[in-house]
């Protein structure tokens, strides 16, 4: 096991640039991806080499990240046929940055541990498309601390921000916190868009004057202007916001959290993705007013 090599596994719109910031900080990366065409366009535009299975992917790696769908992915990409956890050696670290469910984070971490004397952090992020190509997302990660501070300096490569939340499973409960703000944001960010275009103001200026005061936020600076335009084609799917939304909400079911406004707002997307607009940014939400 050598400190410099790292492995990542899932190349989609979060693993692609991420896995490149991990390259251009120096790291021996090695990577693999489902659709192989993207492992070669990949290694084209960094330093690294690919592998052909998640198994021999992260042989003799320090650190393994993955990034890939859902739940159902992270597992079989773990411990499914040519799993990672079959090749990582023994105390090397496994780092989800999956958003996925806190269940599925805790299973991995006791099946790593027990089965494969291996650590385990659920990592999910926040900060889209433009965070991970720009280096800057937000790192939520639930685990054993002392497993933290050695992965840490390597998460930092793709990141602003990197927070140990608590223990296993507390890095995807506070993505969920993260998805649940962020929905009731864009439906009201969505209502008072639509509500000033009705009423004939420069949303631009509008934009300029109110996000200095208590309604600013991220949204509102990154997404009110396109959203005045009609413009969707970017940005984060409304598909993969509903997986999340999903997540939450089942989530809700055991903690006995009350979610009136989620609810609502996951079934906006659900109307939304019905009428094809799946891959629209979340803040398409406005098409709906």
């Amino acid at each position: 096991m050598e400190d410099r090599k790292v492995s990542f596994l899932g190349l989609g719109v979060m693993g692609y640039p991420m896995a490149g910031h991990l390259s251009k900080a120096g790291y021996n990366v090695t990577i693999y991806n489902r659709t192989e065409s993207k492992s070669d366009s990949w290694l084209k535009e960094y330093k690294g080499s690919k592998a052909l299975t998640p198994r021999e992917a992260v042989k003799d790696s320090k650190i393994v990240f993955a990034c890939v769908g859902n739940d159902n992915d992270i597992k079989d990409i773990c411990i499914g046929n040519n799993g990672a956890f079959l090749g990582m050696d023994k105390g090397a670290i496994f780092v989800d940055n999956t958003t996925a469910s806190a269940d599925i984070a805790r299973e991995l971490y006791k099946t790593a541990k027990n089965d494969y004397s291996i650590s385990f952090l659920d990592a999910p992020v926040s900060g889209g498309e433009a965070g991970a190509v720009n280096g800057a997302l937000t790192v939520m990660v639930g685990g054993d601390k002392n497993v933290f501070h050695i992965a840490k300096p390597y998460i930092d490569a793709y990141s602003q921000a990197v927070t140990l939340m608590g223990n296993s499973g507390a890095g995807q409960l506070t993505k969920m916190v993260n998805q649940i703000c962020i929905a009731g944001l864009l439906q009201g960010l969505s209502e008072g868009v639509k509500f000033g275009m009705l009423s004939g103001l420069d949303i631009k200026k509008v934009v300029e004057v109110i996000s200095k005061g208590a309604a600013g936020s991220w949204q509102m600076v990154n997404r009110a202007e396109t959203m005045s335009k009609g413009e969707f084609d970017f940005g984060f799917a409304i598909e993969l916001m509903h997986k999340d939304l999903q997540i939450c909400i089942n989530e809700s079911s055991k903690n006995n959290a009350n979610l009136p406004i989620t609810k609502l707002i996951d079934e906006f997307y659900k109307n939304l993705i019905n009428k094809g607009y799946n891959r629209n940014d979340t803040s398409s939400l406005i098409r709906l007013l």
